[in-house]
């Protein structure tokens, strides 16, 4: 298992909803949604590139 960080995250009501049909339509749970569009808002993870 990998590692994982829970977190307690606050949403504003419109936002969730949309969350959750979003979920629905790509047939994930919300969780995995959410993580999915983080990984694809931020792009790779790599730690080979330099700092700025």
């Amino acid at each position: 298992m990998k590692d994982e960080k829970r977190i307690s995250l606050r949403l504003p009501t419109d936002l969730h909803a949309r969350l959750v049909e979003e979920a629905r339509a790509d047939r994930r749970s919300l969780n995995s949604e959410i993580v999915h569009l983080l990984e694809v808002a931020l792009g790779p993870a790599s730690g080979d590139d330099p700092s700025p």
